[in-house]
């Protein structure tokens, strides 16, 4: 059995590029990723995840990729980079992506291979020490945790305070 596998027009390819250029020109992070022997079924999975974080992922030619870099003013040549390449772009929070990478790497053959945050590539180690990193809504509930923790032992205190008052009280009264 046979497949043939019939070469991108020329419209075709500017569409591409006009994407990646139009998405890279809107994210806030985005992440290299060989996908080489990930099945079309996992690969919808990642999509769906990171759909959920504000996110997506998008398989593309290096070449492409190079052309539409290059036109965005980012210095970055794809073609050094090894395997499959997809990018995921984050169009939100800079950590929830490289979680559900990182996170999905554990189960199935995904690797990060670096990633572009604002105009600076960052390289794979970078990228992991940046999906260790508490997500937004992890930060921000530690932050309310600790401006509350001050508060919530400041009426301790009062409480105890009446509770020794009414305990004098009830023995003052009994006598």
């Amino acid at each position: 059995m046979q497949i043939f596998i019939m070469a991108l027009t020329r419209k075709e390819k500017e569409e591409i590029i006009k994407d990646i250029r139009e998405k890279a020109s809107k994210q806030t992070v985005v992440y290299f990723v060989n996908y080489k022997g990930l099945k079309a079924r996992d690969m919808e999975d990642l999509r769906n995840q990171l759909k959920d974080c504000n996110a997506n992922i998008m398989v593309v030619k290096k070449t492409l990729a190079k052309i539409a870099l290059d036109k965005e003013g980012i210095d970055f040549n794809p073609e050094s980079l090894e395997g499959e390449l997809a990018f995921v772009f984050g169009f939100g929070d800079i950590v929830a992506p490289a979680k559900v990478i990182n996170e999905f790497s554990k189960d199935f053959s995904i690797e990060i291979l670096g990633a572009l945050l604002e105009k600076d590539v960052l390289e794979t180690e970078k990228v992991k020490e940046l999906a260790d990193l508490p997500g937004k809504k992890q930060l921000k509930a530690q932050l309310v945790s600790t401006i509350a923790a001050p508060l919530s032992g400041f009426v301790g205190v009062l409480e105890g305070n009446v509770r020794n008052l009414i305990t004098v009280l009830d023995k003052a009264s009994k006598k």
